[in-house]
């Protein structure tokens, strides 16, 4: 174990860690948006519209996402209405493309635990609120979807977890986040062993992090559990 290379890779691949949090926040914030739509089209009732998101949703999720990210930042380029697109600034860029595979990725997952969560709700707490005047739209963002976000929590901490270990493929479309500086500096020393545990303490602390906050926000909205404990 060559001590002294860990600890002065160090700061070279914290010099990754902003990409990597780029990446971790765009692809969950965007995919988040995409996870509420697909969640609601899958319980809107219409057969057609409920069954091209449960494509989507089965694509995404039964596919690798080391695929999906060769097929947009490689595939999508062999299309030449892509290339002539006003998408195509975007989509020849290897970030973009690492976002916006992540973005779906994420948004086929958590769309299924929205979903879940919705569908847990109380049917008792839909028909109080009903009962007291509410339209149905208001019902579902005063009651229903503050109820189902608290209940969503534990598992879509799971998929922040899985996201921020995700963000290591994105190397190998040729950004230098963590994985792709430890890669490189793996090439010039040959330390394999030594680099990867000091690039896996990095998305360590960064799980850790994520953790606490997923923690903080359950414990902020079930003030009435706070109260019995």
């Amino acid at each position: 174990m060559n001590w002294q290379l860990m600890w002065d890779s160090l700061p070279r691949m914290l010099g990754g860690l902003s990409l990597t949090l780029q990446l971790v926040v765009g692809s969950l914030a965007l995919g988040a948006l995409l996870a509420f739509g697909v969640a609601l089209l899958r319980l809107s009732g219409n057969r057609v519209v409920e069954t091209l998101a449960a494509s989507y949703v089965f694509a995404f999720r039964g596919t690798p996402l080391l695929v999906q990210i060769f097929l947009v930042y490689y595939g999508l380029g062999q299309f030449e209405f892509i290339r002539e697109s006003i998408l195509w600034p975007f989509l020849r860029e290897p970030y973009w493309c690492a976002i916006l595979a992540l973005t779906l990725n994420t948004g086929a997952y958590t769309s299924e635990v929205l979903r879940g969560a919705i569908l847990s709700v109380p049917q008792g707490q839909v028909e109080a609120a009903r009962a007291c005047g509410m339209s149905r739209a208001l019902a579902f963002r005063r009651i229903v979807l503050p109820v189902a976000i608290r209940q969503m929590l534990p598992a879509y901490g799971n998929e922040v977890i899985l996201m921020v270990k995700a963000t290591s493929l994105a190397s190998t479309i040729t950004l230098m986040e963590v994985t792709g500086i430890a890669r490189r500096m793996i090439s010039q020393t040959f330390a394999v062993f030594e680099l990867f545990i000091v690039a896996g303490a990095i998305y360590l602390a960064l799980n850790f992090v994520a953790t606490r906050l997923i923690k903080f926000a359950e414990w902020r909205l079930t003030p009435y559990l706070r109260a019995r404990a």
